[in-house]
């Protein structure tokens, strides 16, 4: 019997398929502004199409769900976003890639139910930690796989390391990614999209390859068993983010 495929729901812009990177994804579900439901996951921005390919490009057999919550502009509110997560953990989805956050440590409040729900339904969250030296939620929260960024990180692997606590989040383990999306032929890396999104992205496409016939890998903590070779040595940092 022929294992399912690891499911991934990109919380982002939409998708645009099929693309030179990113063949077909399910439909998934659109969030307009007033939260309601549409069918529409078109990527009028790229963000969200940049995103699905650097998940792609590490696990081509996954089953990558779009699901839409920014349209004109990378942004959306905290109500969406908790709508967003709540489709993904409801629908028993695996991973919920979030190459977003929100640096307003009030929105912890708001995002913390939504979260605790795809914990109890053994769905991980994989989401920025931080960006720029501010603190990001819900990626720095308890029960979120968070993510930081390095840019000398090679592209196809990610490292999982320790970081100290701070005012606002205490010590633990993260994952460093590479910022740096799939190359484009011709293109220079420096003119092309980067940023703590592709560090997400990376880590979600490396994690999912992983999770393949791993059932009972359903938490954050979990996840970063994993991803560290199930208790090789960690690095440690220094940088409280």
């Amino acid at each position: 019997m022929k294992d399912k495929p690891i499911t991934i729901a990109v919380v982002d812009s939409g998708v645009n398929v099929p693309h030179p990177h990113l063949p077909a994804v399910k439909r998934g579900i659109s969030f307009d502004g007033e939260g309601c439901e549409q069918e529409d996951v078109t990527d009028v921005l790229g963000h969200g199409t940049a995103v699905t390919s650097a998940i792609y490009e590490k696990a081509p057999d996954a089953q990558i769900f779009a699901v839409k919550v920014f349209d004109q502009q990378l942004a959306t509110s905290v109500p969406i976003l908790v709508r967003a997560l709540d489709w993904a953990s409801g629908h028993g989805v695996r991973l919920i890639n979030l190459s977003l956050g929100t640096p307003n440590e009030i929105r912890a409040y708001d995002l913390a139910p939504a979260v605790e729900r795809a914990v109890e339904s053994g769905t991980i969250i994989v989401s920025a930690r931080a960006n720029e030296e501010q603190f990001w939620y819900p990626g720095c929260m308890e029960g979120v796989l968070g993510v930081v960024l390095d840019w000398e990180h090679p592209r196809e692997s990610v490292s999982v390391i320790e970081v100290e606590e701070s005012s606002k989040v205490s010590s633990g383990r993260v994952v460093s990614a590479s910022g740096y999306p799939r190359p484009i032929p011709g293109i220079p890396t420096s003119r092309n999209v980067n940023g703590i999104s592709f560090a997400v992205a990376n880590t979600t496409g490396v994690l999912a390859a992983l999770l393949t016939d791993q059932p009972d890998v359903q938490t954050a903590e979990a996840a970063l068993d994993l991803l560290s070779g199930g208790g090789s040595p960690l690095k440690r940092t220094h940088n409280p983010l």
